[in-house]
């Protein structure tokens, strides 16, 4: 199969780009458990490859770095995308990006990651569709010297050097749940309305949700169904009124997915269940604005994609730089954003989750 040449965006372009990506706040996190301490010291070396990082080595210019998104025409991964162009041209360095047009072709981002590693780009920012799939064409792209950074959605810690995260997993999944848990008072069932079934973050995020109902407090709250919309917003709405007709009792549905979300709160805004049934989850502003002043959602939470977009760019030219390795304890620049520190696995947060309501959701604009 042919592989489309990724994109490059004209410099007026880019330059309206910047301009528009003035946004702020999603959600997110990684999929990096289950490895033992052995395996972790092994994933660290395939990452770091026994190089030394050298905090004090000059910011190099003119790399190229391309953004892998899930999907290129996804309105969060457009903003996401945005702010690392914004910071590779503040940097010096040359943006691209390509990608699939659906969410769920997991065959065709392995295709994008080969035609990058052949077109010898510095450094790749990758949103993982599937943990596993990509492994072998990543580490092939770190063979071939081609710096790895995940963002967004995690592949294992072997296959790439660093993960930009938006959040600390644990905590988006389970502030998630307690958002949910305080507009019902904590009382009746709940559904799930996901992204994809392989969907890295998704499935670690709904891992603690699922953990924090164990918490005594959520007794009377159950869980009756998980539901995958896929990222489109047609699969998603159609998903929302199958779980409400599955399920007639259902009180309220956390959407961990900006798409999700939007199409869930679009359908029960135009039927018998607005203001009855709960919806909570990770949403933009200008997305959930009208649902918010409507009544349909009451709340919802985000970090700011731009940011993340932003981050992942600055981490990717400090691994091009050689001031960071991806090993734990690093630290190293990103701008405006501030100073990072690498964490277990590789992993760099980019900070905690905002809640939007009727009070504040005026203040933001993305």
């Amino acid at each position: 199969m042919s592989t489309p040449a990724p994109r490059r965006r004209p410099a007026a372009h880019r330059t309206g780009a910047v301009l528009a990506a003035v946004v702020t706040l999603a959600l997110a996190a990684t999929a990096c458990g289950g490895t033992t301490k052995d395996s972790a010291k092994d994933d660290d070396s395939a990452r770091t490859s026994g190089a030394k990082a050298d905090p004090g080595a000059k910011t190099k210019k003119g790399l190229t770095v391309a953004f892998l998104p899930k999907q290129v025409n996804n309105p969060y991964f457009t903003v996401a995308d945005k702010g690392g162009e914004k910071a590779l041209d503040e940097l010096g360095s040359t943006y691209k990006e390509t990608g699939p047009n659906s969410a769920t072709d997991t065959s065709g981002q392995v295709s994008y990651v080969n035609t990058l590693t052949q077109q010898q780009v510095d450094a790749m920012a990758v949103s993982a569709q599937d943990p596993g799939a990509l492994c072998t064409a990543l580490k092939q792209a770190m063979k071939n010297g081609v710096k790895v950074v995940t963002y967004d959605s995690d592949t294992k810690p072997a296959c790439r050097h660093v993960f930009v995260s938006q959040s600390g997993a644990e905590a988006l999944g389970r502030t998630q749940v307690q958002l949910l848990g305080e507009q019902l008072d904590y009382k009746g069932e709940i559904a799930i309305l996901s992204a994809a079934q392989t969907a890295t973050n998704q499935n670690t995020w709904i891992g603690f949700m699922k953990d924090e109902l164990k918490k005594p407090k959520y007794k009377n709250m159950k869980l009756v169904e998980t539901a995958y919309g896929n990222d489109d917003a047609q699969q998603s709405f159609q998903q929302t009124q199958g779980l409400l007709q599955e399920h007639p009792k259902l009180a309220g549905i956390i959407s961990p997915t900006t798409v999700g979300i939007k199409a869930a709160a679009q359908y029960l805004s135009g039927s018998k269940y607005k203001g009855k049934v709960r919806l909570t989850g990770l949403g933009t502003p200008n997305d959930m604005r009208k649902y918010v002043k409507n009544g349909t959602v009451e709340g919802f939470e985000l970090w700011d994609p731009a940011k993340l977009g932003a981050l992942a760019a600055h981490t990717a030219v400090a691994l091009s730089s050689g001031q960071i390795t991806g090993r734990k304890g690093e630290t190293f620049s990103a701008g405006d954003l501030g100073r990072f520190t690498i964490g277990d696995d590789g992993v760099v947060d980019l900070g905690a989750p905002t809640v939007f309501d009727k009070a504040n959701i005026d203040k933001y604009r993305f």
